[in-house]
């Protein structure tokens, strides 16, 4: 637990984890839900979340106008806009059929590199998947496309 907690500080203290994130993961260790800390890739969060769209301006324009968010990025080749509220990134809508599907969502994992992500994966059995420009796409146990962001 020793090298946990020490991990945990030296990853705040480069950034790496938010003061509220260290509070999260002190309190699951105080708690004994070390497993979660513990796991190869251990998560800072949900990034964002990928909505397939049928009309990209017209779903733009809900998510500002109802949510508030702003337009962080696009990615016209690939018909992507990612929407942020507050620096953050909220959700990634791409203009494509079926729309409404949820396409994937994307857990933070920062704090580690390309090679180590890549052997835990396959170690875990995953074959993981490079993305576009971001991180991996792994497929879960019910067929739930997780994109693997902070790599």
């Amino acid at each position: 637990m020793e090298k946990t907690i020490s991990q945990l500080l030296g990853d705040f203290d480069h950034g790496k984890l938010t003061r509220w994130q260290l509070i999260q993961a002190l309190t699951m260790l105080a708690l004994g839900g070390t497993s979660a800390v513990a796991a190869p890739l251990p998560s800072q969060n949900i990034d964002h979340m990928s909505v397939l769209v049928s009309d990209l301006a017209r779903s733009i324009d809900f998510c500002q106008n109802v949510f508030g968010l702003s337009i962080a990025n696009r990615d016209d080749a690939n018909q992507i806009v990612r929407l942020s509220a507050e620096g953050k990134m909220i959700v990634s809508l791409r203009q494509e059929a079926p729309p409404g599907r949820i396409d994937h969502f994307a857990i933070n994992v920062a704090g580690t590199d390309r090679e180590s992500v890549t052997r835990d994966l396959r170690d875990a059995n995953l074959t993981p998947q490079e993305n576009l420009e971001v991180g991996f796409h792994v497929t879960g146990p019910d067929g739930a496309v997780v994109q693997i962001s902070g790599v």
